[in-house]
């Protein structure tokens, strides 16, 4: 059966974790949803009024998370204009043995909640000489480098401009400095050595991280519109002369962490 059909037991998952939300919350629908990766979890508290927040443990399909940096949680927000934004702090990363449909759950949750929005965040390795560490950059294009993807069955989904022109646009128009660049998921969750770094680089790749494209390809599928931003937190091993550590990743979000914050939060603010 189509991972894409509403009877596969993953989607039976997300709906059951849908109305569990709704359930809590006494939202009947949420406009907008973001999962905020390492560095991001700030930029919740400028969207607007956060109204309640679930354990992940609470939820069907939802995992403690077991990395430094996510909270663990599903929030409800309530934004200045209205909307409801589902933010989902329970990010499960591919490299953590759950399988696929573990790692896109949160993103067919949201679409399950009336989603229509998805905003994808990350902190990441750059590989683009002209990055540094702190510094927000738009995904245009990635590279799913996991060999495998969160859809099976004859379900082939167009990823041409999978993430969205119109959100870029937005995000320029209210910062002209961010670049865009192109991120490559590996599936970790070891660092990659100066050698892969430099085969990424040759395949056009500006990031390097362990999320996100699996999570975009769902998104995708579930007719969503996806907006992708990554935090570069370091520059890869054999681009950066120290070694590299998740310390480092946790500390560059936490001083990077107002102006992500804000720049996400303008950004929803005019979607």
């Amino acid at each position: 059966m189509p991972t894409s059909s509403p009877e596969h037991p993953a989607h039976i998952l997300a709906q059951q974790s849908a109305t569990r939300i709704s359930e809590l919350t006494g939202v009947a629908q949420h406009d907008i949803a973001l999962t905020l990766g390492s560095g991001w979890g700030a930029a919740a508290d400028l969207i607007g009024e956060t109204t309640h927040t679930i354990s992940a443990a609470e939820l069907p399909g939802f995992h403690a998370s077991g990395v430094a940096g996510h909270a663990g949680t599903i929030s409800s927000i309530l934004t200045p204009s209205g909307q409801r934004a589902l933010v989902i702090g329970a990010r499960t990363h591919y490299y953590e043995g759950r399988g696929v449909d573990a790692v896109v759950h949160g993103v067919r949750c949201a679409a399950a909640a009336g989603v229509k929005t998805m905003i994808l965040t990350n902190g990441c390795g750059g590989l683009n000489p002209s990055y540094s560490a702190g510094m927000p950059v738009l995904i245009s294009d990635h590279i799913n480098a996991t060999a495998t993807s969160p859809l099976s069955g004859a379900h082939f989904v167009d990823l041409t401009d999978l993430y969205s022109p119109r959100i870029r646009a937005i995000a320029q128009d209210i910062d002209p400095s961010l670049q865009e660049g192109v991120y490559y998921q590996a599936p970790g969750p070891h660092y990659e050595t100066p050698a892969e770094i430099r085969m990424m680089r040759t395949m056009g790749a500006d990031l390097v991280g362990m999320s996100t494209a699996l999570e975009a390809i769902a998104a995708r599928a579930e007719g969503l519109e996806v907006c992708g931003i990554s935090l570069v937190t370091n520059m890869a091993a054999g681009i950066q002369e120290t070694a590299l550590n998740h310390e480092e990743v946790i500390q560059a979000g936490i001083d990077a962490g107002p102006r992500i914050s804000r720049l996400l939060a303008d950004i929803i603010a005019k979607i």
